[in-house]
């Protein structure tokens, strides 16, 4: 049987615990400007119990080679009512504000851009992060100035 480590997590930060650590998995992506695809994916949740904020990192990378695809680094900062701030820097220069919600009982987080920044065709991003199954799961929205709000990331990622 596996024993789960007692770690001290901030009182906001209490209903995301089962975010903190490392996920890892393999997610596909697509969009009508660009070819499908499909990637690895490390996600990683880390937290100090001094302050009520969660850090963020991401990195994806093509299975048949293991090259580089994408990297993103930020902050989530949940409210005792329920709602979340995140902050996301990828590695193409782009900048998001996402506010949303969280629900520590069903283990979901909803996401919607308030500021997608120094993006020439991005103009919304949503994303929804689920937990089903000891699974984490999420889907990435993208909407630009010629489309509407549609799937562009879906993955599926595990504990380590």
């Amino acid at each position: 049987m596996e024993q789960e480590s007692t770690v001290t997590v901030h009182p906001t930060v209490a209903p995301l615990s089962y975010l903190l650590g490392t996920w890892r998995g393999q997610g596909e992506g697509g969009f009508p400007s660009i070819n499908s695809f499909n990637y690895g994916e490390e996600l990683h949740f880390s937290h100090s119990s001094t302050k009520p904020v969660i850090s963020y990192s991401q990195k994806t990378w093509k299975l048949d080679s293991g090259a580089p695809m994408h990297a993103e680094t930020g902050f989530w900062r949940p409210k005792p009512d329920g709602s979340i701030e995140v902050v996301i820097a990828q590695s193409t220069g782009l900048l998001e504000l996402q506010k949303g919600t969280f629900d520590g009982q069903d283990k979901l987080v909803r996401l919607s851009s308030q500021l997608v920044a120094n993006a020439s065709k991005v103009k919304e991003i949503t994303r929804v992060f689920k937990l089903v199954n000891g699974e984490l799961s999420y889907e990435v929205q993208m909407a630009t100035h010629l489309t509407n709000l549609q799937s562009h990331l879906k993955a599926v990622l595990k504990k380590l």
